[in-house]
């Protein structure tokens, strides 16, 4: 044993906390918001999957396959927040995941902050989903973001029900409300990393 205080020499390391965050969540739950806070208070590169994976200009969607790549080869980094992911390679992406945030809202909630959202980004001429632009016609058109809420809202909470099943809660955290993301964040915020569940 050494008595001049010198280091250890097995010195203790701050855990990091996870490196590797997926967010998943209904149609308006505020996934790629919470995903840029995150990245930004934790200091991890922030994937928005509909701005480089989904879509072309034009409301042009890439090929599935394509898709898959792009993401899976953001996935392979070692440290990254992704806001989404689309079904077709949700498991590849979440099988790399150090932590799955869950956004399990009521529907009324993500439907009022997705119609908040639309309506300010037709506003405002926004650009989104890789320099598109959201219009009234197309809101209230066959291919509305209000109708795929509608449409894929018990599939998305099924999804995040099946992801905590699987996964268990050493990897997968659940938020009933914004409320409880936003308090998480802030000790994100405090801590400068991500606490583990």
């Amino acid at each position: 044993m050494s008595g001049c205080g010198g280091p250890s020499p097995h010195p203790r390391t701050e855990d990091p906390g996870p490196r590797r965050a997926l967010l998943v969540g209904v149609t308006g739950s505020g996934k790629s918001t919470l995903a840029r806070r995150l990245g930004q208070e934790a200091g991890l590169p922030v994937h928005l999957v509909d701005e480089e994976f989904g879509w072309l200009p034009g409301w042009v969607q890439r090929e599935p396959g394509e898709q898959r790549r792009l993401a899976l080869a953001g996935a392979e980094e070692p440290a990254w927040v992704f806001d989404s992911a689309y079904s077709h390679y949700l498991r590849d992406v979440a099988d790399r995941a150090d932590l799955i945030v869950c956004l399990d809202y009521r529907r009324m909630v993500s439907l009022f902050r997705l119609l908040r959202r639309s309506l300010r980004r037709i506003a405002t001429g926004e650009r989104v989903c890789n320099g598109n632009i959201e219009t009234l016609p197309l809101l209230f058109s066959p291919d509305s973001i209000l109708r795929w809420h509608a449409r894929s809202f018990t599939r998305k909470r099924r999804q995040m029900a099946d992801l905590a099943d699987r996964y268990g809660p050493h990897k997968v955290i659940r938020f009933r409300s914004p409320i409880q993301a936003r308090r998480w964040v802030e000790s994100v915020k405090a801590s400068g990393r991500i606490p583990r569940p």
